[in-house]
């Protein structure tokens, strides 16, 4: 076997991958999806039972806004989670096959304990087999393995 190394030769193979891509373009992540209405019939929103909806979720030119304080009450009077306002998905059944939702999320510098999303369905002791929460400032798989550090 004969190695042969040029640098002309590995531009050319650079070059020629570079081009690949431009021509063929980015990986679509969402191929084989299929694309399913959200709207009000398919989710609820969850806030402090004693503060109206509007002072906790907005939803304007296509972007959902959601806030809560520290200091806010749950969303029942007698539950005992802490703190919450949330999008509740409702209608569609997540218990199989493979689904994708994409999102964006801003955690105000600062915040910690704060969860971005959850995906209930677990076996006992846990409600949920995913839960992305904001500690100190990293992005974190429940409590202990940071995802993303300094965010």
């Amino acid at each position: 076997m004969i190695t042969f190394y040029h640098p002309l030769a590995f531009f050319c193979f650079s070059f020629l991958r570079i081009y690949q891509g431009i021509a063929w373009g980015p990986i679509d992540p969402t191929k084989g999806f299929i694309s399913l209405p959200f709207n009000t019939s398919y989710y609820h929103i969850q806030k402090p039972y004693d503060v109206p909806e509007d002072q906790r979720y907005s939803f304007i030119d296509g972007v959902h806004k959601l806030w809560v304080y520290a200091t806010d009450k749950p969303h029942t009077l007698t539950s005992q989670t802490k703190p919450r306002t949330e999008i509740a998905i409702q209608g569609y059944n997540y218990s199989s096959g493979v689904w994708q939702f994409e999102g964006y999320g801003y955690v105000p510098f600062g915040t910690t304990g704060v969860c971005i999303m959850q995906v209930f369905g677990a076996t006992p002791p846990r409600a949920t087999t995913l839960m992305v929460r904001v500690y100190n400032g990293s992005l974190m798989y429940y409590q202990s393995m940071v995802l993303v550090p300094y965010i």
